[in-house]
């Protein structure tokens, strides 16, 4: 028998049903049974993971008496937030609420592991600060993601470092075994360091960081990419016990990184290598944070709030008073300007000692070169380049470097040398391969039939070549010597010491024991050509990174750069002066009112946002803001304050955002001292 029909959307239930149904109305609700809470300290402050910035803060939560020995400062947890269950990490355990109201209990302990210490916590604070973001946002940089059955393996006890450091690289420096000294005694000097051609880096910086871990304290280098942290890694398991030190990569997979992270944050493991995202890891005791080649790109992050490394190790620096080590071949301005400030000191080589290792000259420079040559200025292979691989590769590898990978990367016309555009989406004309013919870089339609829209011309001339054309006409100049190439995805780590020629792109450059018999810097105004505010200095770092794999044999090792001899970045390489230069930087930076003379932020977002946002700001005295230019996503102000305004400019727009999300108005995309600006 069933019930008569239902209202609409109701269900039909038989008279039992009907009958239970009116018997759970008739019973009082059952009362909650009440939590019990945690006896000593109930109260979590809770960092709830929310990308929102109005709610940036710890909430306070109950802790009940059931979870009372889990819910430990530094563990993930499951809030509720909004009437819903969101992650979070609690920051401390205390005795009382400042809240006037009730507080929820936490839902659940997600992991016992104490993941994110105190110290991290305030770096996390810190960074967000500086950069104008939310710590949600940090805490995704600084902690890898949970890897559960990671945990339930104990991290092995390692035995402490009894290694000693060797002091004979160092030695060799200006400054170089104070400072080695000081770290064996536990003292915290501050270093920028300008390592000399033909020293292998990661060498020294092993020694660096046995010297402090001899200590019994911690130490904590980031690397720009994945190449150096092997070099690193092969040098300390030369000089250590296995296990005691960690790598921390973003490319060693799920569960072998947060094994990693895990060992660092039992403090099983003091040494710590990687990349950028090493920066936060929960070493114990730190006593010294380094970083090598601080001026490379990618050391700054892509994703908000785009912090970098170097400015992360300085702010763990300071805040747990840590020694401090700026390794490069090439100096940064932010590097200069802290040894100008008198924060840090400077460890580099004599001028006796680098005129010894290396000799640096420009193809074309001298007046007699070009009574032989003429073209030399103009040439992209003068003669005296010829010359010298020809002789350097009676001894050894020679190395040249070209800006740019591929074939012929940009055509142009033959006769009018009008850039040669695709007819269906006008993008630059390419050639990929010596067989192949023209085609477009953007969307690959051939262009066998070009001719110029402005002259008519039919014939292609190749103004930018890449590493495989490159390679292509020393092969023909020197057909009895192997030629390699190293670009792209087809990165070579090392090369074998005897006489090859290795054409390779920035940054993809091969080593070889002993150093090569000569390097090569081809095509230098490409570099210097990028409309960027760092173009010269960053090209000045490529070509130092590439000179000083050079190795001295029977003399100097021989660096020939093809370029215009009055840039004062070439004449910064052939003095071999990086620290010179970057004076020159800062002081035209200064007069520009530009970083890191002062802070500048930028601020990018659709057009009929941006203008009422920033007249919302309150900026800080001496503010100028900049604008609006085109940009990807809209348009972009640049906003600028002197220096010693860069804490209140961070504040006003971390306001600015907080507002907008309070809101529910669009984000907009904040950088503070973006790495890049063309």
């Amino acid at each position: 028998m069933t019930a008569g029909p239902a209202g609409d959307g109701d269900e039909q239930l038989s008279l039992p049903g009907l009958v239970r149904a009116e018997a759970r109305k008739a019973r009082p609700p059952t009362a909650k049974k009440p939590v019990e809470r945690a006896e000593v300290d109930p109260i979590a402050q809770v960092l709830v993971d929310l990308p929102l910035a109005h709610l940036d803060r710890p909430f306070d939560y109950a802790v009940p008496a059931a979870m009372a020995a889990t819910a430990l400062p530094g563990t993930r947890v499951k809030v509720r937030f909004a009437g819903q269950d969101v992650d979070g990490y609690v920051v401390a355990r205390v005795a009382d609420s400042s809240h006037p109201g009730p507080l929820q209990y936490l839902r659940r302990v997600v992991s016992a592991e104490p993941v994110l210490s105190a110290a991290i916590a305030g770096l996390v604070g810190d960074v967000a600060a500086r950069y104008a973001g939310t710590r949600s946002d940090v805490l995704r940089l600084a902690i890898p993601s949970r890897h559960a059955g990671t945990e339930k393996v104990p991290s092995p006890p390692v035995p402490l470092i009894t290694a000693t450091a060797d002091s004979a690289g160092w030695s060799r420096y200006d400054g170089g075994e104070r400072f080695l000294g000081d770290l064996a005694h536990g003292a915290r000097p501050r270093v920028v360091w300008a390592a000399g051609p033909g020293d292998d880096p990661s060498t020294l910086l092993a020694e660096a960081v046995i010297a402090t871990a001899a200590t019994g304290r911690g130490a904590l280098v980031c690397l720009p990419d994945r190449r150096d942290v092997e070099r690193l890694d092969a040098a300390l398991t030369a000089r250590l016990a296995p296990g005691q030190h960690v790598v921390l990569t973003a490319d060693a997979g799920p569960s072998r990184r947060y094994a990693a992270f895990l060992a660092v944050a039992r403090g099983t493991v003091r040494v710590v290598i990687g990349t950028r995202a090493a920066a936060f890891a929960p070493v114990h005791d730190l006593g010294l944070v380094a970083i090598w080649d601080d001026g490379d790109d990618l050391h700054a992050e892509p994703r908000a709030p785009y912090p970098n490394a170097r400015e992360v190790l300085l702010l763990r620096a300071r805040a747990e008073e840590t020694a401090v080590l700026l390794g490069a071949h090439a100096r940064s301005v932010e590097a200069e300007y802290l040894v100008r400030s008198g924060w840090a000191n400077e460890v580099s080589l004599s001028r006796d000692e680098l005129r010894r290792r290396v000799a640096v000259s420009i193809a074309g420079a001298s007046d007699v070169e070009q009574e032989r040559d003429p073209g030399a200025v103009t040439s992209r292979l003068p003669k005296s380049v010829f010359a010298v691989v020809r002789e350097a590769l009676t001894t050894g590898p020679v190395l040249v470097q070209t800006p740019r990978s591929g074939y012929a990367t940009r055509l142009a016309c033959d006769s009018c040398r009008t850039p040669a555009g695709c007819a269906q989406c006008h993008g630059p004309l390419r050639i990929v391969s010596a067989q192949a013919s023209p085609s477009c870089t953007w969307c690959g339609t051939g262009a066998a039939g070009w001719s110029c829209p402005e002259c008519g011309g039919r014939g292609l001339r190749a103004p930018v070549l890449g590493d495989r054309r490159t390679a292509e006409e020393l092969g023909r100049a020197f057909p009895a010597v192997p030629v390699q190439t190293s670009a792209g995805d087809r990165v070579l780590s090392h090369v074998e010491a005897r006489p090859a020629i290795v054409v390779a792109t920035p940054g993809a450059e091969p080593t070889v024991a002993g150093g090569y018999a000569a390097v090569v810097l081809l095509d230098t105004w490409l570099l210097l050509a990028r409309s960027d505010l760092r173009a010269d200095e960053e090209a000045l770092r490529r070509w130092s990174n590439a000179a000083a794999l050079v190795g001295a044999r029977n003399g100097p090792g021989k660096v020939i750069a093809v370029g215009d001899p009055v840039r004062p970045a070439l004449q910064a390489l052939v003095r071999w002066d990086p620290a010179g230069f970057a004076q020159r930087e800062i002081v035209e930076r200064q007069e520009a009112h530009l970083p890191p003379a002062s802070r500048m932020a930028t601020v990018t977002g659709p057009a009929e946002q941006l203008e009422p946002a920033l007249a919302s700001m309150v900026l800080p005295e001496g503010a100028e803001v900049l604008g609006p230019v085109p940009a990807e996503d809209g348009e972009r102000y640049v906003v600028r304050v002197p220096r010693t305004r860069g804490a209140e400019l961070s504040s006003a727009l971390v306001a600015l955002q907080a507002q907008r999300s309070a809101r529910k108005e669009p984000h907009l995309r904040v950088e503070v001292d973006p790495s890049t600006l063309d």
